[in-house]
């Protein structure tokens, strides 16, 4: 199975990006086992995270064939083989540098690149995006989400990322949103893995 097809039957399961900003490689695998425990198939380590290579490669071991996993923050071409070599197949980024998504594309990789504008979502198709992270979610809105939906392929997903939360997700999904990124809401930096699996089985359950 392709990296694309595997994240697709991921995302399917399961339409939520567990973000884990700011994890460590000695507790990322407890975490990894909450999140996969209540249902979570998607789990991405931003690169400005302590040693995420690192992370990526011990979830990608841990998690073969139950999880896919990737970094985020990925801000140049570079960094995409480097997520490859660690066993990452998903590259997630706040922007939408064309040449990264690019080189995800060409890398067979899933690209998640960020998006705020119409204009930059149709560029991250044509280069090869996989979905789109519309991104800071907090200055946009249900109402943008509905218009970007009017005039993007139909098949286009686009994903709110930033500020989401158990309460607030049924707005952005009327308007369009088959899945999410959660960040803070999921994880912040101390939590124990107990304590993540709790916010996570919240989320699952806001899904409905």
């Amino acid at each position: 199975m392709s990296h694309i097809a595997e994240f697709d039957a991921a995302f399917a399961r399961c339409p939520l990006i567990a973000i884990l900003r700011g994890v460590k490689p000695d507790e990322v695998e407890a975490i990894g086992d909450e999140l996969v425990a209540a249902g979570f198939t998607l789990i991405e380590v931003p690169m400005n995270s302590p040693e995420p290579l690192e992370s990526v490669s011990r979830l990608a071991k841990r998690f073969a064939g139950r999880a896919v996993i990737g970094a985020g923050t990925v801000l140049r071409v570079e960094q995409v083989q480097a997520v490859a070599d660690a066993g990452g197949t998903m590259i997630i980024s706040p922007n939408a540098n064309l040449d990264v998504i690019r080189a995800s594309a060409a890398a067979g990789m899933v690209s998640l690149p960020g998006i705020m504008t119409p204009s930059e979502a149709f560029a991250a198709l044509d280069a090869g995006a996989t979905a789109l992270k519309l991104f800071p979610a907090e200055a946009a809105s249900p109402t943008v989400l509905k218009a970007m939906r009017a005039v993007l392929p139909a098949e286009a997903r686009v994903l709110p990322v930033g500020g989401v939360a158990p309460d607030n997700m049924e707005p952005w999904r009327a308007a369009g949103a088959p899945g999410f990124g959660l960040g803070s809401a999921l994880y912040k930096v101390g939590m124990t893995a107990e304590q993540v699996g709790a916010n996570a089985r919240a989320f699952i359950a806001a899904l409905g």
